[in-house]
């Protein structure tokens, strides 16, 4: 296996939100030497740092069972502080929404009296209770984008070959998203190749959401399939040399990462009743629990259970397709609920007539059923004739910059 990233920091961006707390820099004159002072800067509170030469802090993770009360009564916050910091703050942020596991930090003065209690949403997003003012604020830390490069063989799987190349483990995720609709990687073969720049955002130093391709070019049996991440004025999209979209009617495969365990067969030699007996769909095997994701949009026609199917669900996508997908362990779809293309619909199981844990899934064309494997569909929204000309430019440096990696 030969690939390896790059990393080229690029840019450090702060999006500020309207009426939030101020993300400018922290005071400029203040040497960060304590871990107090540190963490106040990581969190902008310019304020705090420039009134009390001394911070005292605590911090910790919410326990279940805590609320807002829990962590502020016990330093002498007032009932009525408490009132309005979590009824009246409630329009900012409704601190029973507050997460089990998620961290705290307290701020105090030399003297022991609070001041602010910051508590994170999530890596990034921050809430801060302003125990002396009676506000409540929402902030936001820096984010620090980093561009890289990789390039590789593949030799086992696209998630196996990412891990040995010391690739971020989300970044096949973003890849098989991005080739969900041109790419079955249940069916990737030894010696396809792919190349790839991508982005991704860092919060206090650690990976934030997933990573963004920029382009990319996977090369699938000897078929050199690019991708260039676009905007025509709707939303980013991926597109191919020729500025058609890469995004299909229906996904390739309903689960990410399988292998297929049986394929379409009129005259299949039936594992369970030991008789030939057609198999219509395609089997895909996949660990227990993994997610079954609608191939397309649609309408759920039938969520039920019969003695061979076990546990299924059906898709009307129009008035040409449906698909089916047998042998859940659990529904998360009910009958008549309209679903989107790649929204979970269940988790592999092994329910009815089933040897182990896989979805069979089925496909209809007109009332019959068919191996969609061999479909072709077509496209949906190409480069309209008004970007067209930008497109080619962008997708030309971009072109440039995928050749230029090296191996």
């Amino acid at each position: 296996m030969s690939g390896a990233a790059l990393l080229i920091l690029t840019s450090c961006e702060s999006r500020e939100v309207s009426d939030h707390v101020d993300l400018a820099q922290a005071h400029p004159t203040l040497a960060p030497t304590s871990t107090e002072h540190q963490l106040a800067i990581r969190f902008k509170l310019n304020d705090i740092i420039e009134q009390h030469d001394t911070l005292r802090i605590e911090s910790g993770k919410l326990k279940s069972g805590q609320t807002l009360s829990h962590l502020l009564s016990p330093h002498g916050v007032s009932n009525q502080m408490l009132h309005t910091l979590g009824v009246d703050g409630k329009a900012v942020y409704n601190a029973g929404k507050m997460r089990v596991g998620n961290m705290w930090w307290l701020f105090k003065s030399a003297a022991g009296l609070p001041l602010r209690l910051v508590y994170g949403r999530n890596t990034r997003d921050f809430v801060v209770y302003d125990v002396v003012e009676g506000t409540v604020k929402l902030g936001q830390l820096p984010v620090e984008t980093r561009e890289s490069r990789a390039q590789g063989v593949i030799t086992q799987s696209l998630s196996q070959d990412f891990e040995k190349a010391g690739l971020p483990v989300a970044l096949s995720v973003a890849m098989a998203g991005v080739y969900a609709w041109t790419v079955d990687f249940s069916r990737v073969q030894v010696g396809d190749r792919y190349r790839v720049i991508y982005t991704q955002d860092y919060v206090s130093g650690k990976a934030y959401d997933l990573p963004k391709i920029i382009a990319a070019e996977f090369t699938h049996r000897n078929r050199a399939l690019p991708a260039y991440r676009y905007n025509q004025g709707d939303g980013f999209d991926y597109f191919d040399d020729q500025g058609a979209s890469l995004r299909k009617a229906f996904l390739k495969a309903p689960v990410e990462f399988s292998r297929i365990s049986s394929h379409y067969n009129k005259r299949r030699l039936h594992p369970v009743l030991n008789r030939i007996k057609p198999h219509l769909g395609t089997d895909y095997a996949a660990a227990h629990g993994t997610p079954i994701l609608a191939v397309g949009d649609g309408v759920v026609s039938k969520a039920s259970y019969t003695k061979g199917n076990g546990k299924y669900v059906k898709i009307r996508h129009n008035d040409t397709y449906e698909t089916q997908y047998l042998h859940m362990s659990k529904r998360a779809v009910k009958k008549g609920q309209r679903v989107k293309q790649g929204e979970t619909i269940g988790y592999v199981g092994s329910t009815g007539l089933a040897t182990g844990p896989h979805v069979c899934f089925r496909f209809w064309k007109n009332g019959t059923q068919v191996n969609h494997l061999k479909e072709d569909f077509p496209p949906s929204e190409p480069i309209l004739p008004a970007h067209l000309e930008a497109f080619k430019a962008r997708a030309a440096d971009l072109r440039i910059a995928l050749d230029a990696i090296a191996p």
